[in-house]
């Protein structure tokens, strides 16, 4: 029997990109659910410094930001392209990316009022509105992470076009 060499399609590639966007994710779940756990720790006055929260929280929504705007830009364009019938759930994960940035917005701007000292006391009302922004965007996250997985990984897996870097965040992720 002879052997006949085969061209790898795009299954074939080391990660497809379908396993990439669940990876990330993944990554990303991870990094929110720490958000969650400092911003918890420090409004019971255990927790690191704001700065140190705020930082963390700058880092997440700039990954989660990197992470859309490399969907919006290559990736549904060339979704779109190779998969017309994607087109409307393209456009409601597009709406969905807008929706999630302006919840990053607000939450960053009241991290950026919390006080300086872990210890300095939070009124409920603070605590309350910085744990909810929290909660509403670890919701609508979830929500938009799962829908996204279910509609798009088999076509993803079987797009073959480059992706942006940015797409995966292997620079932060190290997946």
């Amino acid at each position: 029997m002879r052997n006949t060499p085969t061209t790898p399609g795009p299954a074939d590639r080391l990660t497809a990109f379908g396993n990439q966007l669940v990876d990330v994710h993944l990554w990303l779940r991870e990094e929110l659910a720490r958000l969650r756990s400092g911003l918890d720790a420090f409004l019971s006055g255990e927790g690191e410094r704001p700065r140190d929260l705020r930082a963390h929280c700058l880092a997440f929504c700039s990954a989660l930001t990197r992470h859309h705007t490399a969907e919006d830009g290559g990736v549904f364009p060339a979704l779109a392209g190779a998969r017309p019938e994607l087109r409307p759930v393209l456009d409601e994960l597009t709406h969905d990316h807008t929706q999630v940035e302006e919840v990053l917005g607000r939450l960053q701007t009241l991290l950026d009022g919390l006080p300086a000292a872990p210890a300095a006391p939070l009124g409920p009302e603070e605590a309350r509105r910085v744990s909810g922004e929290l909660d509403g965007l670890i919701a609508l996250v979830e929500s938009h992470f799962t829908y996204e997985e279910k509609k798009l990984v088999a076509a993803l897996n079987g797009l073959s076009v480059p992706l942006s870097e940015d797409f995966a965040l292997h620079d932060l992720t190290g997946r």
